[in-house]
């Protein structure tokens, strides 16, 4: 399911663009959104037929495509302007670095900010979801990156057993698709597969999905008990309950498993 970012449906028109100058490649620009600014550099491809925005860690925004002018490229920023935001946040989040205050955690598709409070009292790693960031309470001598990042798989799997079991129930009852079991564990590669008897695995990383990537995962692997094959069978199946699924399969690409 891992897929490039979105392109922009249109095409720019290469026809009068007034006295504002062509642009092919520049070091940065910035235009305001809000009460924040967005820094991006436009990187020119003749190749491409429509203008495409990245965000990668290291490389921050850009935007490709053929020459425009700097009003164009401005407005195809501004338009994407909510995913730019919610894309760099989750390049934030992606960080195998240490687990400590100031650090960031993925959480049902958004990234949220880590404290950790010392307490001596307890024996063992204790964390908190507030709904805004999470509080992780410990002992001085379990303040170790081995300690919290198991902590933090413990947290990752309880919750993704809580939220995801009574949402495959849900969507099964919705498609009328029936599936064997459920387990939820560990993958690699992979969101989520459906063996030959209709038994489903769900990645447990899927709890840092948002919800709608969640329903895609579970419509998708439901009907893979119907449909062992990704034809266009099995994606007018998907439509009848997702018709959006080609969006929803783009942002996919937006998380590492």
């Amino acid at each position: 399911m891992n897929k490039s970012n979105p392109p922009f449906p249109e095409e720019v028109s290469e026809g009068r663009m007034g006295l504002s100058a062509l642009i092919s490649t520049m070091k940065m620009r910035s235009v305001a959104y809000g009460n924040r600014t967005l820094t991006y550099a436009f990187e020119e491809n003749t190749k491409l037929k429509a203008h495409y925005i990245t965000v990668e860690k290291g490389k921050g925004v850009v935007l490709k495509g053929k020459a425009i002018s700097m009003e164009q490229a401005d407005a195809f920023i501004l338009k994407k302007a909510a995913w730019i935001i919610e894309k760099l946040e989750l390049v934030r989040a992606i960080d195998t670095g240490d687990i400590q205050t100031g650090s960031r955690f993925t959480y049902l598709g958004r990234s949220y900010y880590v404290s950790l409070h010392i307490n001596e009292s307890l024996k063992r790693v204790d964390i908190e979801f507030t709904h805004s960031k999470f509080n992780v309470y410990l002992p001085t001598k379990l303040n170790k990156q081995v300690e919290l990042k198991v902590a933090f798989e413990y947290f990752k799997r309880d919750k993704a057993k809580e939220k995801l079991t009574p949402r495959i129930k849900k969507w099964a009852q919705t498609t009328g698709l029936e599936y064997t079991g459920l387990t939820i564990k560990k993958l690699h590669k992979q969101w989520g597969t459906c063996s030959p008897n209709n038994y489903i695995t769900l990645n447990v990383d899927a709890i840092t999905l948002p919800y709608s990537l969640i329903d895609y995962l579970i419509v998708h692997e439901l009907v893979h008990t119907k449909i062992k094959n990704h034809t266009k069978e099995f994606w007018a199946e998907v439509s009848k309950y997702l018709p959006h699924w080609k969006e929803l399969d783009e942002r996919m690409g937006d998380f590492k498993i």
